[in-house]
């Protein structure tokens, strides 16, 4: 396969052949969306991106849609996509690789000088890429939407989410912006730079906050999701929670210390509660005070081990050297080579 201008080959293998007609011209926007069993949406959403590209760059454009290992028709809508308009590019992973590694290798590919990042599900509105570039043309590099409102969303999600921006915000040694996704604007310098950064567990609003540059916000009021059902379980949410808080913060690792110190402290306590007790007359077995001591500690010396065996999980994998993706097949609708396998 012919490599793209902006491809970083290191971070992933690729297993199917590109036209080299898509190469003669870089398009003014790149749009990225990865998709995950969104049957019911990409028709509808392909329309509505595809005007919202139009209206700002004619037809200088592509959509890139990434499927994720998707298990309904997908990958089958895609194809029909790519086949259909020369602007659509059908990206086929090999297996679900999850939603910030679907977006990484969307981004591997990428060839526009500006490139949108967006999920399928329309509750991210595609005609504020215009709004987007009118910013990106006063000069910033990155520009992110701030979730002004969440249509739809439980109050659990909207809570926790809260909990968690404003935790990682606490700690984090990034400033990273709160109640944002990965729905942004990035120029081409910034899209390399992120290409360029090797990290297996991805937290990409976390990775391009670290980038810097000259970076602003869009308030926008997310919409319900257009068909179907949310990909992102509490699981998942859980795991991209850990990746942004270890990936972004040694503080954790400081509980351990911390730790020490209040032992210290409540050492001290029991001995001059000991003395007192010695000298006035009072010894009386202690056994409540012991257990209260023994599992205080005991219980805060396995979350100390459960923190730095997440660190140490993220080192092991990313010392592994792992490819982050496998890609079987790129169709366009110039060419739809078969994958080598």
């Amino acid at each position: 396969m012919a490599k793209r201008p902006g491809a970083t080959e290191s971070l992933g293998v690729r297993a199917s052949k590109q036209s080299v007609a898509r190469l003669a011209k870089p398009p003014k926007v790149s749009v990225v969306v990865p998709c995950y069993n969104e049957q019911e949406t990409l028709a509808a959403f392909a329309d509505r991106m595809t005007a919202a590209c139009r209206a700002v760059a004619g037809a200088s454009y592509e959509i890139i849609f990434v499927n994720d290992g998707s298990r309904d028709r997908t990958w089958n809508i895609i194809e029909a996509l790519s086949r259909g308009d020369p602007g659509i590019v059908g990206v086929n992973l090999a297996r679900n690789h999850g939603h910030q590694l679907a977006v990484t290798a969307g981004m591997s590919i990428v060839r526009g000088d500006w490139i949108l990042i967006i999920d399928a599900d329309l509750q991210d509105p595609p005609e504020m890429l215009a709004d987007m570039m009118k910013l990106g043309a006063d000069g910033f590099e990155v520009i992110y939407a701030r979730r002004r409102a969440r249509a739809d969303e439980t109050a659990f999600k909207v809570a926790t989410a809260k909990v968690f921006y404003r935790l990682l915000g606490s700690i984090s040694e990034v400033s990273i912006p709160q109640d944002v996704g990965d729905f942004r604007l990035l120029s081409r310098r910034i899209a390399n730079r992120l290409n360029a950064m090797p990290e297996q567990d991805r937290f990409i609003r976390g990775m391009v906050a670290w980038l810097g540059g000259r970076q602003t916000e869009i308030l926008y009021d997310r919409d319900p999701r257009y068909a179907g059902e949310t990909k992102y379980t509490l699981a998942k949410m859980v795991r991209l929670a850990l990746a942004g808080l270890t990936g972004f913060s040694t503080a954790p690792l400081n509980l351990a210390i911390i730790l020490a110190f209040v032992g210290i402290a409540v050492g001290l306590a029991v001995v001059v509660y000991i003395l007192i007790g010695y000298f006035f007359g009072h010894t009386t077995p202690g056994w409540s005070s012991l257990a209260l001591i023994t599992v205080f500690f005991g219980v805060g010396q396995f979350f100390c081990i459960a923190i730095m065996g997440a660190y140490l999980g993220r080192t092991y994998m990313q010392v592994k050297g792992r490819p982050l993706y496998l890609i079987d097949e790129i169709v366009t609708a110039e060419s739809q080579e078969p994958h080598d396998g």
